[in-house]
């Protein structure tokens, strides 16, 4: 089951009405444009992304569906606007790259916008932590080293939260929680593929290029090693993926 099945799962029979995508990207928005909606909106505070959502939507956008491009931080983007249905796929980990330390305020700030139901999606972090396999141990090897050259390349890495802080920070901002299910992550090639070439886009950004030079052949080893382990253990099992339903306490 993925995980917007599972949120489907959860909606039952309710209307989505208007919807409120609140940290959207091409995942989310090709899921949630598929749905009967009154309206749709997303927002995301990344240009690219903003291209990426208008290239696979495309012709699904409806007049009354609308990307905005902003950031939480904004007390005037959406002001005064409810939506039925808001989703948070992934962002409290997302908005770390665009408002550091935010992560509650953000809760907080969906608050009023949510009409009926939120749904939080969010990964529990797999970068610190115990790593008791050898699985484990590679995940958090090539989370560490990406972080790492993002830092060097003077950009912001995503900053996970647990489903229990999440859990505490909702209860905290007005939510009554309705359901909450850990998914078990099992990485595949295409995950440690992405994470390094990610990795090594960034390289060019590096003052020192010697050093930069290093990291693309640290990069290449860790490749070559990660994806032996995929194949010979079908994937590398570490970590989870959680889903949250919550509606605001009236």
């Amino acid at each position: 089951m993925s995980l917007f099945d599972h949120v489907e799962m959860l909606q039952r029979d309710r209307p989505w009405g208007r919807f409120l995508d609140a940290g959207t990207g091409v995942n989310s928005s090709l899921w949630s444009t598929g749905l009967t909606t009154e309206s749709w909106t997303g927002v995301t505070a990344a240009p690219g992304h903003a291209d990426q959502v208008r290239k696979v939507v495309g012709s699904r956008f409806r007049p009354q569906d609308r990307l905005v491009l902003g950031n939480w931080t904004d007390p005037n983007l959406l002001q005064g606007e409810v939506h039925d249905t808001v989703v948070a796929d992934y962002l409290i980990g997302a908005v770390e790259g665009f408002a550091p330390y935010f992560q509650q305020s953000l809760l907080r700030r969906l608050r009023p916008m949510t009409g009926r139901r939120l749904y939080v999606i969010g990964l529990d972090p797999y970068v610190v932590g115990p790593a008791e396999t050898d699985e484990a141990r590679m995940v958090r090897r090539i989370g560490r080293f990406r972080d790492a050259v993002l830092m060097l390349a003077d950009e912001t890495p995503y900053r996970e939260y647990p489903a229990e802080w999440a859990l505490n920070a909702l209860a905290g901002g007005g939510f009554k929680i309705l359901s909450a299910r850990r998914f078990p992550n099992r990485y595949k090639a295409k995950w440690v593929n992405g994470q390094l070439d990610m990795t090594l886009r960034r390289l060019p950004h590096l003052a020192d290029q010697t050093l930069a030079q290093n990291f693309r052949e640290t990069a290449e080893v860790i490749r070559k090693q990660a994806l032996e382990l995929c194949e010979a253990r079908r994937g590398l099992r570490h970590g989870a993926d959680y889903v949250i339903a919550c509606e605001p306490v009236t």
